[in-house]
């Protein structure tokens, strides 16, 4: 097995060319094949061997191929699960201007000659500020979900169809980071 394994190995090259024929993104690439060798490691060492005693090189290359291309084409496998189902859909056609707020898309349009004449107008606005602030300390992808529900003013459901994430776990993300919220916004 560990011949079959070391044959393996030295695909990567032609792997990585067949991947090209779907995307030109490196990283991407570089995934996909990893997440190809590991298929090779955890399928049954006797398929393997059997596909191997059969065609050979050629055939583990074949075999190979279509492990790549369910990778980018099919949303059952693992590549797509892994890596693509939350991570790029989640930032596709989403586009929010949350993280600046009110207070500060004003400043931006100041004039140096008018702001000793100003006087902040809103405590609501300050209050939005220190939740844009905390937020920064949050993973992005908690940052995210929140900012999706409540500047966008998401429901639940409406926000789990435009990602494909459950409804549960939505609301679990965005309970979370309302409860961390309240506690660092309190204390302060």
């Amino acid at each position: 097995m560990t011949k079959i394994y070391l044959e393996i190995s030295e695909l990567t090259n032609e792997f990585k060319k067949m991947c090209y024929a779907f995307t030109q993104d490196k990283n991407e690439v570089d995934e996909v094949v990893q997440e190809l060798m590991l298929y090779f490691l955890q399928m049954n060492p006797n398929t393997l061997k059997d596909i191997y005693e059969k065609d050979g090189i050629k055939g583990i290359k074949g075999y190979g191929a279509v492990v790549v291309r369910r990778s980018f084409t099919s949303p059952r496998s693992n590549y797509f699960y892994k890596y693509k189902k939350y991570y790029t859909r989640l930032h596709a056609g989403y586009n929010t201007n949350c993280s600046m707020g009110k207070a500060q898309q004003e400043e931006f349009h100041k004039s140096i000659y008018n702001i000793p004449d100003e006087i902040p107008d809103n405590y609501q606005w300050e209050k939005l500020e220190e939740i844009d602030k905390a937020l920064e300390g949050f993973h992005w992808y908690d940052k995210k979900v929140f900012e999706l529900y409540y500047c966008e003013k998401n429901t639940l459901d409406s926000l789990a169809k435009k990602t494909t994430i459950s409804r549960n776990s939505l609301f679990t993300t965005i309970d979370k980071v309302r409860t961390i919220l309240k506690k660092k916004l309190n204390n302060e």
